[in-house]
């Protein structure tokens, strides 16, 4: 990274996952580095979804690198996803023709819940397979996977914890972290939202903020997403031996088979 922007840089990690993010600093100047970012990441910041892209070099080895402006701002808490801006930028999302069009020229196909379940049944661990809970959950995938499709195909983020929502100190809201972005049923994203974050007595409130109206089929499209996604992540964890998680994410899972639509 000193390579491309000089000695008088300083860079430090930024954590996560992959270890390919930076932040750099020089004077007034901030940054923030990423190294082989999707060209997703280019439509992002046009739409104003991302903090906005500076430039992007390519290196002699093949790497990209993108530079974003550094955003210093903070994390949204837990009870401000109930916040009208959430579910009017998720729209936005959802509704853009422009990052649709771009995951598709990426080679991206329709995430399809038949596919979902299909690599749950084939690459679930044994051992977790034969607890209850799991297995009543996988029973209800089964039998629901058939009544939930939907039409409406869009771009999902796949991870709307609110660790991903990021209030800039110049008031703009924005989702990062797209590296696990789909072409999917909205309703992906809407059930772990609802499901992580609203009290179930304000799901219609947050549904019709959004431009929908929460009915049976809806409710069913989210719930199914959200215990196909919770079973994933529980199993994530166990690999990863991080338990309390794990249970934290089978309380989760528990909490999210006993919900019920209620008009």
């Amino acid at each position: 990274m000193e390579d491309i922007l000089g000695s008088e840089w300083e860079i430090v990690p930024a954590g996560g996952a992959t270890g390919e993010a930076f932040f750099a600093k020089h004077k007034e100047q901030q940054l923030f580095l990423k190294r082989n970012t999707s060209p997703f990441l280019a439509v992002l910041s046009a739409e104003g979804i991302v903090p906005k892209l500076i430039w992007t070099k390519r290196l002699e080895n093949g790497d990209v690198i993108t530079a974003q402006q550094w955003e210093s701002g903070r994390e949204l808490k837990q009870a401000e996803m109930n916040n009208e801006r959430v579910a009017q930028l998720l729209k936005k999302i959802h509704s853009s023709k422009p990052l649709l069009s771009m995951l598709e020229r990426l080679g991206k196909s329709p995430l399809l819940p038949e596919t979902i379940l299909q690599i749950l049944e084939e690459e679930l661990d044994e051992e977790l397979r034969q607890g209850d809970m799991i297995a009543q959950s996988l029973t209800f995938l089964q039998e629901n996977v058939k009544h939930i499709h939907c039409d409406e195909k869009a771009v999902c983020h796949c991870d709307v914890n609110h660790n991903n929502w990021l209030l800039g100190e110049n008031n703009q809201l924005y989702l990062i972290d797209w590296d696990g972005a789909m072409i999917a049923d909205p309703a992906i994203d809407l059930g772990m939202l609802l499901h992580w974050y609203i009290p179930k007595e304000e799901w219609h409130d947050w549904v019709q903020r959004y431009g929908l109206i929460l009915t049976d089929d809806l409710f069913l499209r989210m719930k199914w997403y959200s215990v196909a996604q919770t079973i994933t992540s529980i199993q994530w964890h166990k690999i990863k031996s991080r338990y309390e998680e794990m249970n934290k994410e089978l309380q989760f899972l528990e909490n999210c088979m006993r919900s019920k639509y209620t008009d």
